[in-house]
């Protein structure tokens, strides 16, 4: 029986429980993003909405969602979502356009990345980042052979979900289009594009990103406040010297959890794009290398499973899960740090962000039904795009 380009034979494919080791990591990330939210907004909710439980009662109802929506995504097997590939993309593009071209767009942070619909606000660019990625890994399986065209099998994978990153960088969502932008080149180096191809088109993406900052003077700011913070300490500078202070307050074991000063009304965003420095302040050294181990655990266990999976379109999808998951949690941690210029991208499964939430546990959940099935011959050794992994 052949399903997608999986033939369902019991010499060649078998099911098996999903990889429990990743769940166990994703449910100690969440964990801390729930202690780390109430312990970071507290103080701020009780003070704006009357209740300290304010923002802690959201994240928990988001991730309880998002947990539903992951147990859905385990069971329902993931060859099933090619079927839905270009209708995920259409309703991802028409999300986007709503909050551009509609008066149901939110602002905030000088970013419009929010649609209210009725009760619900979430963020399309989320819902965006997982089309992209699914879009890929199926495009990159049909045209496996054809990749080092760059019309043929370059070209289509950069328009078609290009657009999704235009309407999100229209929106000033510059975090967002980069996460977006790449996990589509590093999904096409796995899927065998050749490397000038790539080089190519990344020389041809250094004019837009110069016009992108440079055309709007907050960008601009941002990259000046980034090369020197203390020029102006009580203006642009301030929030990343209240992190940097931060992570020096915490020392090596942290001032004990809830213990901490700067999310006192010092540190902005100190729930949602900043939990890190306040996770470094309370925690301490300890605590930031205990987080970042989680996530090098995480990606290696979906490398793992991109490695074993059966076919190209479910090394794929794992890839790109892994990415997405990877490359934002690099770029929050090394804004906090003080390593790069703010964006404004939270931390996956620790900052506080509903839509967030339940699009990286959607995320999961697809990456931990991939390792539900494994290939019989040679799992250890694979070839994707003609590059040989083992």
């Amino acid at each position: 029986m052949t399903k997608g380009n999986i033939m369902w034979d019991e010499n060649t494919v078998r099911r098996q429980h999903f990889d429990y080791p990743l769940l166990l990591t994703v449910l100690l990330l969440t964990g801390l993003g729930l202690t780390m939210v109430f312990s970071a907004s507290a103080v701020f909710s009780q003070e704006k909405y009357g209740d300290g439980l304010f923002f802690l009662k959201k994240t928990a109802f988001s991730a309880a969602i998002g947990f539903a929506i992951m147990g859905i995504a385990i069971r329902i097997p993931y060859f099933y979502l090619k079927k839905i590939v270009y209708p995920l993309l259409i309703i991802s593009l028409c999300f986007s356009m709503l909050i551009l071209f509609s008066g149901l767009g939110v602002s905030m942070g000088g970013a419009k990345r929010w649609l209210h619909l009725g009760p619900i606000t979430f963020q399309p660019s989320e819902l965006g980042k997982i089309a992209i990625v699914i879009f890929m890994a199926y495009s990159l399986e049909k045209k496996t052979e054809k990749m080092e065209k760059f019309s043929v099998g370059v070209a289509p994978n950069i328009i078609i979900p290009g657009l999704i990153t235009v309407f999100v960088l229209l929106g000033k969502d510059l975090g967002s289009a980069c996460v977006m932008m790449s996990a589509i080149l590093c999904m096409l180096y796995l899927g065998g594009a050749q490397w000038k191809h790539l080089a190519w088109l990344s020389l041809a993406g250094v004019p837009l990103l110069y016009e992108l900052i440079a055309g709007e003077g907050y960008r601009m700011k941002r990259i000046l406040t980034f090369l020197n913070p203390w020029g102006d300490r009580y203006g642009a500078g301030f929030q990343m010297i209240q992190s940097l202070l931060a992570f020096n307050e915490g020392g090596f074991s942290g001032k004990g959890l809830g213990a901490g000063q700067q999310k006192l009304f010092y540190l902005p965003e100190a729930h949602t794009d900043f939990i890190f420095s306040v996770l470094g302040e309370e925690l301490g050294l300890l605590g930031v290398l205990f987080t970042i181990g989680l996530f090098l655990f995480f990606c290696y266990r979906g490398l793992k499973i991109a490695n074993e999976a059966p076919d190209l379109f479910g090394r794929y999808l794992a890839y790109g899960v892994v990415i997405l998951i990877g490359v934002q949690s690099l770029l929050n941690m090394g804004v906090v740090m003080g390593l790069l210029p703010t964006k404004g991208l939270v931390l996956p499964f620790i900052g506080y962000g509903g839509s967030a939430l339940v699009t990286t546990l959607l995320a999961v959940g697809i990456l931990l039904n991939v390792s539900t099935y494994q290939k019989m011959d040679t799992p250890a050794m694979y070839t994707v795009g003609g590059r040989h992994k083992a």
